[in-house]
């Protein structure tokens, strides 16, 4: 992949997928992006990419693909659900286990879906208290 989107060339075999539901408007991507820059800025020798479920670009095997010809031999995948539906408990481990015969050789590492996660819950409670969001 090239553009400004694309995940920079790593310097070590992690990576960090974050996978996310997908939509056929292409502003809805622009928060899931802006996960991605900000890990690769904290992060500069892990590989970070987003893949989408649906109706976006790339899908996870093509992200998958990518992580691959990157060498990335561990590959933590972080969904990006608001909760543990379909997609996370069925449909994401199932996509797993097909690419996990694809490439045997890389770890995939399924996290629970992050607004699970208490310091995102934290953060959006936090987040709800502000006093005003910025204006844009």
């Amino acid at each position: 992949m090239t553009g400004p989107n694309a995940a920079p060339a790593p310097s070590a075999a992690r990576g960090i997928l974050l996978v996310a539901h997908g939509a056929r408007d292409p502003a809805w991507r622009a928060p899931i992006e802006a996960i991605a820059r900000r890990l690769r800025a904290l992060a500069p020798g892990i590989w970070v990419q987003c893949a989408y479920l649906e109706h976006s670009v790339p899908d996870l095997p093509a992200a998958v693909a990518q992580a691959a010809a990157a060498s990335v031999k561990t590959l933590r995948v972080c969904p990006l659900f608001l909760g543990a539906g379909r997609h996370a408990r069925q449909d994401l481990p199932r996509l797993l286990r097909q690419l996990q015969n694809t490439w045997p050789a890389m770890v995939f590492d399924l996290q629970a879906p992050v607004f699970e996660q208490p310091q995102v819950i934290d953060a959006l409670a936090t987040a709800a208290l502000a006093p005003a969001f910025p204006k844009k």
